[in-house]
């Protein structure tokens, strides 16, 4: 990918959930710091400066919004407190409850999907299955 070529939805899921990962590791330092040291030295894709204010931005109010967010999951997520659940996990559901929450562009239908499918790719086995019930309680909740 050049510079240029605008990052499909997808691929700013995926990078998303890679810093809010990552952002685990940094806790106490500069939040702003680590994310662009990852888009310039570890991500896969050129990015240019929009696109990566466009990330780190977006990171960032993902972040801000973390206490409320994991609240949420907490109260739901039968069984898995959040400081058991894997790292991965935790910040697929933290990205898809944001985008149910926050983003109005993003289907309620399509932040769970994409989740479902972040935890194909990085998770365990039986992770795509424990991301979707907590996503499908979370929304349930908020429409009843």
């Amino acid at each position: 990918m050049s510079v240029g070529d605008k990052m499909t939805r997808h691929e700013l899921r995926d990078q998303t959930f890679k810093m809010l990962f990552g952002m685990g590791f940094h806790e106490g330092e500069d939040r702003e710091l680590p994310l662009y040291n990852y888009l310039n030295e570890t991500c896969e894709f050129e990015l240019s400066e929009e696109e990566q204010k466009e990330i780190v931005d977006r990171v960032l109010d993902i972040s801000d919004h973390l206490p409320e967010l994991d609240s949420d999951i907490d109260r739901v997520s039968e069984g898995w407190r959040i400081s058991r659940m894997g790292r991965a996990e935790l910040s697929i559901l933290r990205l898809a409850l944001y985008e149910i929450r926050y983003d109005d562009t993003v289907p309620v239908g399509v932040a769970i999907n994409e989740a479902v499918e972040l935890g194909k790719e990085y998770c365990s086995d039986e992770a795509p299955a424990f991301i979707n019930g907590v996503l499908a309680r979370l929304v349930r909740e908020t429409e009843a």
